[in-house]
């Protein structure tokens, strides 16, 4: 996939991976739109990066995910990427009665949103000459830490719902690629920790992002990052000892 000269929506973009990638894409000569339910942090962002595009928009509302469509499609038609990012990760006790809201949300944010926006663009991508869906899975879709089983049974359904994407978008002119972090060092899971400055841990975001744009830029359709490599050929080994 060519990686200059697009116009290119990145969702959860105020932090992160998200951030990362919205970064690097301005670097290399692109159109970069992000959207986060953080106003004062997209605010902070556009002081920083004048050139960026920003929308407040809360991908867990259905409204706020089809006016956020009606922006790009109306004020950006050349948006030839969509890059489903945001989610979020929280340790739920499925042994004791649990907090359907919490869990309604995460499976909101990492499942439907990504669904209900690909549904959303993805007519508009395939009428582009260049165009791409990027769904950002996680090593943990195949060998899960059983602590967080909501979080990882998202990214798992995201990695099943991109192979059926890439099916149904095969005769037209869209790429669909899996980017599969492993543990990266952002904010990710911050929710569910007492210390909301804590760092998730896991390899620099530098690394993992130079070998993301490079899995882009070669068409590696299927990216699995650094220890992902080894959490999708070797899951069942791998998770008991994740979860001893």
């Amino acid at each position: 996939m060519k990686t200059s000269n697009n116009t290119i929506l990145i969702t959860g973009g105020t932090s992160g991976i998200g951030l990362a990638f919205a970064e690097e894409f301005l670097k290399l000569g692109n159109k970069v739109i992000i959207c986060g339910r953080r106003q004062e942090r997209l605010n902070v962002l556009k002081i920083k990066h004048p050139d960026l595009i920003t929308i407040n928009c809360d991908i867990a509302d259905t409204k706020q995910r089809e006016e956020l469509c009606s922006i790009v499609l109306n004020d950006y038609p050349d948006t030839n990427i969509l890059m489903n990012n945001a989610g979020i990760q929280l340790a739920v006790d499925l042994t004791q009665p649990s907090n359907l809201e919490k869990i309604r949300e995460e499976i909101e944010i990492n499942l439907i949103a990504p669904i209900h926006l690909v549904s959303l663009f993805a007519r508009h991508l395939a009428g582009k000459t260049d165009s791409a869906l990027i769904n950002i899975s996680s090593g943990l879709a195949f060998a899960p830490i059983s602590f967080m089983p909501v979080y990882c049974a998202t990214k798992a359904a995201i990695h099943s719902l991109t192979m059926s994407l890439r099916h149904q978008l095969k005769n037209t002119s869209v790429k669909v690629f899996e980017i599969i972090p492993p543990s990266t060092d952002t904010e990710l899971g911050h929710q569910r920790r007492a210390d909301k400055t804590q760092s998730h841990g896991g390899i620099p975001l530098q690394e993992f992002l130079t070998d993301a744009m490079k899995a882009i830029n070669d068409d590696v359709l299927e990216a699995p990052i650094g220890q992902s490599i080894g959490l999708r050929a070797k899951r069942e080994e791998l998770f008991h000892i994740m979860n001893p």
